[in-house]
């Protein structure tokens, strides 16, 4: 059975990467890397948008400052029938403890948005799992459901913050369509940006306590649905597993098992053992390597160093290929969905 169309140099690399790629499921991507010998920094990235094309969006809320129009935004969005999300800071909590009430109530997602809205990027860790875990702690208290999600103070991000923030069960989500209603735009000036950029799995940039984004909501909120647009909340339009993310911060889904076959896999590590053995990586981990692979445990983002990636990616994108040439020979009822 033929695996790979690449050279024998190609495939010692692509059998390297891979095990790389899913040791870091595995937690044990540090001592792979380090044992081929690859010193190159690691670049992580939030979710910014979600390749998807059934045109579900998410609307999102940053909440620290006041709480003017609490009422007015529950009111417009059930007008619309839209679920939004509210990433909410510790400090919010502890002063409009009602106002979370109110939008939990409603029906809309509290997610974590830092206790006192520190500056996160190079921050110290114990201070960020310490602030993190504080406005956790205070949204669960109110609303009985502990965050998921966590969007930090400005926008900022580093690999550490990342990083510890993953380690905590949570998932850092940025945007990709900004309101920049902070800046004072008209609310026409609101409307028209978000309408002309949203697209399927786009995640809106919004704050609350603004009277031009209060005023320019119910326009947009209209525009988008005549659009076709369904609103979600974020932890319905992301995926939880079986995902990439790009450089761009989409994050892209991963059909489990079809990014390399079972045989496929057995065949690089039975060819190439000995290499790997040599390179300083275990037979457990070897076995736990080829387990995730078979599950389609692969998150390349972060995982794999910048100058390897492109060529990960390569080995990925000739899998799905061969995969769609593998079910267009078989039935029809047992073909495979069309990759975009």
């Amino acid at each position: 059975m033929k695996a790979f169309t690449f050279t024998k140099k190609q495939m010692k690399r692509t059998a390297a990467i891979a095990v790389a790629a899913a040791a870091t499921t595995a937690v044990i991507i540090t001592a792979a890397v380090t044992s081929v010998g690859t010193k190159a920094e690691q670049r992580k990235l939030p979710v910014y948008r979600v390749d998807r094309d059934d045109n579900k969006i998410a609307v999102t809320f940053d909440v620290a400052w006041e709480n003017s129009n609490t009422d007015e935004l529950i009111e417009i969005l059930d007008e619309y029938d839209a679920k939004a999300t509210f990433f909410i800071t510790g400090d919010w909590c502890d002063r409009c403890a009602d106002d979370v009430k109110k939008f939990a109530q409603a029906g809309h997602e509290i997610e974590n948005h830092s206790d006192k809205h520190p500056h996160v990027e190079g921050i110290n860790v114990n201070d960020l799992i310490n602030d993190t875990r504080e406005c956790s702690r205070k949204i669960e208290m109110i609303t009985g459901r502990a965050p998921t999600l966590y969007r930090a103070p400005y926008g900022e991000y580093d690999d550490s913050m990342l990083t510890t923030i993953e380690g905590m069960g949570l998932t850092t989500i940025q945007w990709d369509v900004d309101s920049v209603d902070w800046n004072k735009p008209t609310s026409e000036e609101i409307t028209k940006k978000i309408l002309d950029n949203t697209k399927s799995g786009s995640i809106l940039l919004f704050h609350n306590d603004l009277p031009n984004t209060t005023e320019a909501l119910p326009d947009i909120l209209k525009g988008l649905k005549e659009k076709g647009f369904e609103f979600v909340t974020v932890e319905e339009l992301i995926f939880h597993e079986n995902y990439t993310i790009d450089a761009n911060g989409e994050q892209q889904p991963t059909a489990a098992g079809n990014i390399i076959s079972n045989e496929e896999i057995e065949e690089v590590i039975a060819e190439y053992h000995d290499e790997l053995i040599a390179a300083g990586i275990t037979e457990e981990q070897i076995a736990q390597t080829a387990e995730a692979l078979k599950n389609g445990n692969i998150s390349l983002s972060g995982s794999i160093p910048e100058e390897m990636l492109p060529f990960a990616q390569e080995v990925i994108a000739k899998s799905k290929d061969r995969a769609g040439q593998d079910s267009s020979s078989g039935s029809q009822e047992n073909s495979a969905p069309t990759e975009k």
